[in-house]
């Protein structure tokens, strides 16, 4: 009886110390949760996780794992992989500042791990990649008119073909009537700039 008590003495609390030494671990973003980043580019924002124990007391020196997703919104770490791992500072926070994001726009889940001795959390983190910029616009088709002949200009240019298509009309007209024949001439000229179109001639 005496051995035993002296076994338990011993032994008690170094089992209690055991078992207080297994704790749980809690998870929490604190920055770059919902971010919005540009296709093919690096993250606009570093993710930031903080690890805390049951009491909700930071735990230092736990290890933090980031995982993306073999497919889909992915990209790759700093380190050109799709893993990378950090350690927890004295505030229980870990940064993960570089992810080179592919083209494939979406919801990006990002899966983090902690565990320190034997407790670990694991949880998932969102964040999206932003559909691709469109291109510049099409270019307008050759059939239609240049910009400057639409508006005020396009009528003074019509009123200036005009004026010298009667100049032309009246010209030929002369030159018929000195002729042998005494049938006036008739020209018609016709001007089309778009829409509307001119036609000017001679009664």
């Amino acid at each position: 009886m005496k051995f035993i008590l002296l076994a338990t003495a011993l032994f008690g609390p170094v089992a209690h110390l055991a078992v207080a030494q297994v704790a749980l671990l809690h998870i929490q973003v604190i920055e770059g949760e919902g971010a919005v980043n540009a296709s093919g580019s690096h993250n606009a924002r570093p993710l930031m996780v903080e690890v805390t124990d049951e009491t909700g007391k930071p735990v230092e020196g736990a290890s933090v794992s980031f995982h993306l997703p073999e497919d889909g919104p992915g990209g790759t770490f700093g380190n050109g992989l799709r893993t990378d791992v950090t350690v927890t500072d004295v505030r229980g926070r870990a940064n993960l500042h570089s992810i080179v994001l592919n083209g494939t726009p979406g919801r990006l889940a990002i899966r983090i791990v902690a565990s320190k001795e034997q407790a670990r959390a694991g949880m998932v983190s969102f964040q999206y990649i932003a559909e691709p910029k469109s291109g510049a616009a099409p270019e307008k088709s050759s059939k239609h008119s240049p910009s400057f002949l639409h508006g005020p200009i396009k009528w003074v240019i019509i009123a200036a073909l005009a004026g010298g298509a009667a100049a032309a009309g009246a010209v030929l007209a002369g030159k018929s009537g000195s002729g042998a024949s005494n049938t006036p001439a008739t020209t018609t000229s016709t001007i089309s700039i778009g829409t509307p179109s001119l036609t000017v001639g001679k009664p």
